[in-house]
């Protein structure tokens, strides 16, 4: 009996190599949280041309061998990195991943089949490790649980693998034509052809959902918001089917990542039993962006992709009619996106310029201190799998605002003026006057009732969303899977 359970955790993209989103934050940090709860937890990912010649040059060649795709075969190496008590397994091959982008080329199903292909293959060529679980994430992995059920059972190293499913991302989940079944997957025939299939379509995320022992998504309300029409992106009826298997696991953030205490970006530290420094950030903030250094202004920022996702419909609503009867509110927004979005919030950035400041870009140093400096963070998501942003602003006493769906509703505790509770400010319906009315409130409390304020702030600090909690659940499920 081996010491510790052994998960092979494949993903598209992991930080610190390369990551567009939400799960390459996960896939950066779970697996060295999951290591911490006694498994032996080693990720796969490709060797794409993103990866920082930093890591590149210490990748030590492991293996190589040829994979089948469809008819063809194909080229793949295993490169070994070990990276902070972690071992990463990089898969090579030129053809398919050594280009400029990750995502959005016009061979992406050919693509993700190898990739799934290739993860399969190597497990035979990895020194001192036999998978006892394969975690796969979002459709780019999601054929990898239906080619290790239809086509490696035969092999007792594949026969005893158990498959777990994470959803980051629904509205993505690999939609392609069905004659690609038979040409590309060779799945033609058997069970796979009714399982892969949705709608007339070829559907990788399908597959992942029939075929693996266990799904999961990243909070426990979006667990059962997928069950439903309304938020299941057509697949509700596949989760409905498979519900005794899904479960919903919050996502955690890097506590030595995101620490005001610590954090290299900002001008001051502060923390919960002494919160000085957070308004020395909002000053130098102010400063930076060209709004006026009011410490009793309030702050809201903003830090997103600007998507409809994020409910900046509603934000782009009522914003006008908040700045006005608000002389001295300030918002701060970064981020990138759609154009209808960046257009709207520049014309505000110069309309509005004692009042706005719109950055769009990205950088980590800017957002740090966006998180240090705001009062309020705004997330009216139309629907939201989990949510950083507001794990993020919390730990540095940046109360959020938010719409009360997915992981936003797990997360944030309205404040409940009766008894004090709550960590930040939360409404219901998806409609632009119920975020102005909360905003309103929440300015209220700020203005006319400094200590709640800072006992929100305190409380909103003093919550543990570390990876180490939500890694106790993802091991709770891999020893229910393994009986251990």
């Amino acid at each position: 009996m081996k010491k510790k359970y052994q998960v092979l955790f494949a993903a598209f993209e992991a930080a610190p190599f390369f990551k567009t989103g939400g799960l390459g934050e996960v896939a950066g940090s779970l697996p060295a949280a999951l290591k911490r709860e006694g498994a032996d937890v080693r990720l796969i990912l490709p060797k794409v041309a993103a990866l920082p010649e930093r890591f590149a040059a210490k990748l030590r060649h492991v293996a190589d061998f040829q994979v089948p795709v469809g008819w063809r075969w194909q080229y793949c190496g295993v490169e070994e990195l070990k990276y902070k008590y972690i071992t990463y397994y990089f898969l090579d091959n030129e053809y398919y991943f050594k280009r400029d982008g990750l995502y959005g080329f016009g061979d992406e199903a050919e693509r993700m089949a190898f990739f799934a292909k290739a993860v399969l293959e190597a497990i035979q060529y990895l020194p001192d490790f036999e998978p006892d679980i394969l975690h796969c994430n979002d459709w780019h992995t999601a054929l990898a649980p239906v080619f290790l059920r239809e086509q490696y059972m035969a092999s007792p190293k594949y026969a005893k693998i158990k498959t777990v499913f994470s959803v980051h991302n629904l509205k993505f989940q690999g939609q392609f034509g069905s004659y690609l079944l038979g040409d590309l997957l060779g799945l033609a025939s058997g069970a796979a052809m009714s399982q892969l299939i949705f709608d007339n379509d070829l559907n990788y995320m399908c597959g992942a959902l029939c075929y693996s022992d266990r799904l999961l998504t990243v909070s426990p309300t979006y667990a059962e918001e997928i069950c439903t029409p309304a938020y299941g992106e057509g697949l509700d009826s596949v989760f409905r089917r498979r519900r005794a298997q899904l479960r919903g696991i919050l996502n955690g953030i890097d506590y030595q990542a995101y620490n005001p205490e610590k954090d290299k970006y900002l001008p001051a530290h502060f923390s919960a039993a002494d919160l000085a420094g957070k308004a020395e950030c909002k000053a130098a903030l102010q400063e930076r962006l060209g709004l006026p250094e009011n410490p009793q202004a309030p702050l809201l920022v903003l830090v997103s992709r600007l998507t409809e996702q994020k409910g900046l419909d509603l934000l782009l609503h009522i914003l006008q009619e908040l700045l006005q009867s608000e002389p001295d509110l300030q918002m701060a927004v970064l981020g990138q996106g759609d154009d209808r979005y960046e257009h709207d919030f520049g014309w505000f950035g110069h309309y509005f310029s004692q009042q706005v400041a719109y950055r769009c870009e990205f950088s980590d140093d800017l957002a740090h201190n966006f998180y240090a400096a705001g009062d309020l963070l705004l997330m009216p998501s139309r629907f939201e799998p989990c949510g950083l942003a507001q794990l993020i602003a919390m730990r540095y006493g940046t109360l959020p605002v938010v719409r009360e769906c997915g992981g936003l509703k797990d997360s944030v505790q309205p404040y409940n003026r009766f008894t004090g509770e709550g960590t930040g400010f939360g409404f219901a319906n998806y409609n632009a006057h119920e975020l102005l009315f909360t905003l309103q409130n929440a300015l209220t409390v700020y203005r006319e009732e400094p200590e709640v304020w800072q006992q929100l702030m305190v409380q909103a600090m003093s919550q543990d969303f570390s990876w180490q909690r939500s890694a106790r659940e993802y091991a709770e499920v891999y020893k229910e899977l393994l009986n251990i």
